[in-house]
């Protein structure tokens, strides 16, 4: 794999050929490790297994298109300030990554950090917010608490009068937080696990998966046809129970779907990113100058990567609570994703009952955040057979043991 620098972008410049970034890999006969979802937790798992663990003769499948899952169907906010300390510790351990990743697979992920701003608009939003505030400083990550009027200088444009319907009556501020450019990561990660000797398989829907008279993992039957491996880890986001169900495993799983839009570009208006509860909205400006707004999530299950249409004008109604002077603007187009969501608003990753069987799942809305940290976590699992020490309070046995990590109110908005 040939580095990007200057001198290669003048090299290219001057009439020699871009090599593809990655392989387009026909799938073979047998592998160590099969990763199902070419997203970014998978691709991301795939890169670590193969750097960190040595573990190079690894799938990546994907039903449709790299990246084209919820990796590239997001509004790409990235922070860390969760209540729980699980929680904390998972997420400040991807925006660690997050720090970092453009220089560890020599791919601009366009990272940002350019703050992540939480307005509360009752007394339960500030005292919420604030506990937030106190619970991430005992863990050693960065969040703090503005007044409206340093709210207002950190986001011009907030209006803080007490004219609006939903005041605000301060904020929290990460300032790590910020934005990172989906469809690179999807890419820089396929590249850098290309380059390591994984092979990405696209179009390649998984259809079964086969276990041993022991019971244990044996190969996946796939539209390309079976394909033997030990281990199979399953990062397929809203499609993970129909895949584990081909396991005989059924998980504690629902699927929605989860909306966002964008504006037609302007110049810079907004210099970091907004998050609402009350008014329900989040809002940042991508690099190209477009607005991206992202909404909640349907009131019902499904696999569609579109959502209702009424959801879109809440959303917006909400916006403009926030900045009415965005009225004037149109929107350019609007999307979905299928997010899968546990009953404690908290992921899965880890072990499964069926040996050689793994999981990585029900992220919800904190997906995109996490995913070097989920997949370099993950990874280390899938190799050593043991749960990483960051994902091992993620473990499917909570939901018995009743262990639970409740962050259902940690979004900032109601999901």
């Amino acid at each position: 794999m040939s580095r990007y620098s200057w001198l290669s972008l003048l090299r290219h410049g001057a009439g020699q050929p871009w090599a593809r970034q990655w392989r387009d890999a026909a799938p073979k006969a047998a592998y160590d490790v099969v990763i199902v979802g070419a997203g970014g937790h998978g691709l991301a798992t795939a890169y670590y297994l193969a750097k960190e663990h040595g573990v190079r003769n690894v799938a990546v499948l994907d039903k449709g298109w790299l990246g084209g899952g919820n990796t590239g169907r997001n509004t790409t906010i990235i922070r860390s300030n969760y209540l729980q300390p699980e929680s904390a510790a998972l997420y400040d351990h991807a925006l660690r990554l997050w720090e970092t990743l453009s220089r560890e697979i020599n791919y601009n992920v366009m990272y940002s950090a350019r703050g992540v701003l939480m307005l509360a608009h009752t007394h339960h939003d500030v005292q919420v917010f604030k506990r937030h505030v106190h619970a991430n400083r005992l863990q050693g990550i960065d969040n703090e608490w503005l007044t409206p009027a340093q709210a207002a200088a950190f986001c011009p444009g907030l209006d803080i009068s007490d004219r609006v319907r939903f005041p605000i009556l301060g904020a929290a501020l990460q300032r790590r937080g910020g934005v990172a450019r989906h469809d690179a990561v999807a890419w820089g990660y396929a590249r850098a696990a290309s380059a390591l000797g994984v092979d990405i398989i696209q179009n390649c829907a998984v259809t079964g998966i086969l276990r041993d008279a022991a019971g244990v993992v044996s190969a996946v039957e796939t539209t390309c046809g079976p394909i033997a491996t030990s281990r199979v880890g399953v990062a397929a986001a809203g499609h993970t129970s129909v895949i584990m169900a081909m396991a005989g495993l059924r998980l504690p799983l629902e699927s929605f779907p989860l909306q966002a839009f964008v504006s037609e570009p302007v110049k810079p208006v907004l210099p970091c990113v907004v998050m609402s509860n009350t008014v329900h909205a989040y809002i940042s400006q991508s690099d190209k100058g477009e607005l991206v707004f992202g909404a909640g999530t349907d009131a019902y299950t499904s696999y569609s990567q579109a959502g209702g249409l009424h959801v879109a004008g809440e959303t917006l109604q909400a916006v403009l609570e926030l900045f009415p002077a965005f009225r004037r603007l149109r929107l350019l187009r609007n999307w979905g994703g299928i997010v899968d969501t546990t009953p404690d608003r908290s992921p899965i990753i880890g072990l499964t009952p069926v040996p050689g069987l793994y999981v990585n799942c029900g992220w919800g809305t904190g997906g995109f955040k996490a995913t070097p940290g989920s997949g370099h976590v993950f990874a280390a699992t899938i190799a050593t057979g043991v749960p990483h020490r960051l994902a091992a309070p993620f473990a499917l046995e909570r939901f018995v043991t009743g262990r639970l990590i409740d962050e259902a109110a940690a979004a900032a908005v109601a999901h």
